[in-house]
């Protein structure tokens, strides 16, 4: 790892794969209603940042792991802060969809 590796962020591509390997994981993108229908991860949950509180109807226990994304890595680095303040305990910013290589669902 070089020196200045922790400017690139998240690698979403990464977060995907351990997100498949990881057992009744959670894939909660928090971009706007608007940007998941224009075209989300499979089987990922759309729950904006904006209403964040609405995750309890999808992720009822605090220690379910949630892999986190948005467009860029930035709001789901703010619902991964919200997200622990929740009380939240496995939660993972994985980045943002603008870099992922796999497929997208509309």
């Amino acid at each position: 790892m070089g020196f200045f590796d922790f400017l690139k962020g998240s690698d979403i591509n990464q977060g995907i794969k351990e997100y498949g390997d990881t057992t009744g994981a959670v894939l909660l993108d928090v971009r706007t209603s608007q940007e998941y229908r224009e075209g989300h991860i499979p089987n990922s949950k759309n729950v904006p940042l904006q209403s964040l509180e609405r995750v309890e109807t999808i992720v009822n226990r605090a220690d379910i792991p949630i892999f986190v994304y948005c467009y860029s890595g930035s709001r789901s680095h703010q619902a991964v802060n919200a997200l622990k303040r929740m009380g939240y305990t496995n939660v993972k910013n994985i980045g943002g969809i603008a870099t992922y290589t796999g497929k997208v669902e509309r």
